[in-house]
This record gives structure tokens, sequence and C-alpha cells, in this order.
């Protein structure tokens, strides 16, 4: 009996469809949105967006995600509380925020807590 190779592998071809009109418009409008934000908070520095505008906090969480700005959420007393990006995305309309660009060379702190990430002392491994 021969032995006979059989292929099942099927070559994947992206098919160039454009999205319709509309979706392509609200991207574009979305993406230039982005933009106008980061430059503004840029060129200011910091920048308070009132509590009731949900579309700008939703641009700002946006962009926070990828490090772009930085959230604050207002308190009554004025001082501000650092949201996350999941506290961002869940945008309230009950507080103002602050944009603010992000210190440049900030580093990600990594805790460790009770040695869960690392060890205290060195392991001594066989050479």
């Amino acid at each position: 009996m021969g032995c006979v190779a059989v292929s099942n592998v099927v070559p994947f071809r992206r098919v160039a469809t454009l999205p319709p009109s509309g979706e392509r418009e609200a991207g574009l409008r979305r993406r230039g949105e982005q933009r106008v934000l980061m430059e503004t908070v840029y060129a200011l520095g910091t920048m308070v967006v009132a509590a009731d505008d949900r579309e700008t906090k939703l641009t700002a969480s946006r962009l926070q995600v990828y490090g772009f700005v930085t959230v604050e959420e207002l308190g009554e007393d004025g001082r501000g509380h650092r949201l996350r990006p999941s506290e961002a995305i869940r945008a309230r309309t009950d507080r103002p925020w602050r944009l603010s660009k992000p210190q440049v060379g900030a580093s990600v702190t990594i805790p460790s807590l009770d040695g869960f990430l690392f060890e205290a002392a060195p392991v001594n491994l066989p050479a």
C-alpha cells in the first residue's frame, strides 16, 4: 500500500472588505477626539472635566488604558483620587475629573506581599 500525503491545512486569506461607511466614520471621529483630548492635556499639563461630561470621560479612560493620561477623581475638598483604568471605564457622573500628562519615567511598582511574588532570601541552587 502506498502512502498518500494529504494536507488538511487551509490557507487563511483575509477578504478585503470595508466596514460600512457609518462605522468607518465613527472610528475616525473617535480617534480624532482622542487625539484632540490628548494634545489638549499635553499642552495644558492638566485639564478638568465636568462631572456630567460622560463622552469626554470615556475618551479619557481609553487614553488612560494605554498610559497616555492620568485620571484623578476630584473630591468635594478638591483633592484628587487617582483612578485605575478599571475604575475609570465605569465613569460616574457625580464628580469631576482631573486629566494630566503622565509623569516621565514613572515606573510601575509590583508589591511584594509576604513573599507572595518574590522569596525573601535568595535560593541557593547547585551550579
